[in-house]
């Protein structure tokens, strides 16, 4: 039986030279996903020492859709600067939205952080998602597929996954 779900954690690195090199060539990962029935796949890494006690993180996660569509979304802490790499201090959380017909769900990947150190912010179509712990900061913003009303808003958290069932308006 295929595991339908696989998570790899890649090697600790010293640079963002290695990065394509640890999450390999992603188009041969995609192919390989196809053929074993593998549905989700997620790496992982870490970078130390960038500046001083910084530590980077930086992954994707590759899921299939319907028709073996991928869907590639990356994450990390990495910027580029004039310096050359940095460490930002806030991290851009993997969140995923879909349309349900009546409501959109919003699932949001928080890792390390209490549900009372959320804040979240509905505008018309744009939801913002802030979390904040003491070693880590999260910030995005969504664009959500229709507007929705804010004060219909449910949500649950649970093991750092956040999930948001909006109403349309």
């Amino acid at each position: 039986m295929t595991d339908k779900k696989r998570k790899v954690k890649g090697e600790p690195g010293s640079g963002l030279d290695g990065l394509s090199k640890r999450f390999g060539n992603l188009l041969g990962l995609i192919s390989k996903m196809a053929e074993e029935g593998t549905e989700e796949l997620t790496r992982t890494g870490e970078i130390k020492g960038l500046s001083g006690k910084a530590r980077g993180v930086y992954g994707f996660t590759v899921k299939m859709g319907l028709g073996g569509q991928p869907s590639v979304q990356q994450f990390d802490n990495l910027r580029e600067t004039e310096k050359g790499p940095a460490v930002a201090e806030v991290r851009e959380p993997i969140v995923d939205v879909f349309d349900e017909g009546d409501f959109v769900l919003v699932i949001a990947e928080l890792p390390g952080v209490e549900e009372s150190h959320i804040h979240i912010e509905v505008r018309e179509d744009v939801l913002e998602l802030t979390a904040e712990a003491k070693d880590r900061q999260y910030h995005k913003e969504v664009l959500l597929p229709s507007l929705v009303d804010a004060d219909s808003m449910e949500s649950t958290f649970k093991n750092g996954v956040l999930e948001m069932k909006l109403a349309k308006r």
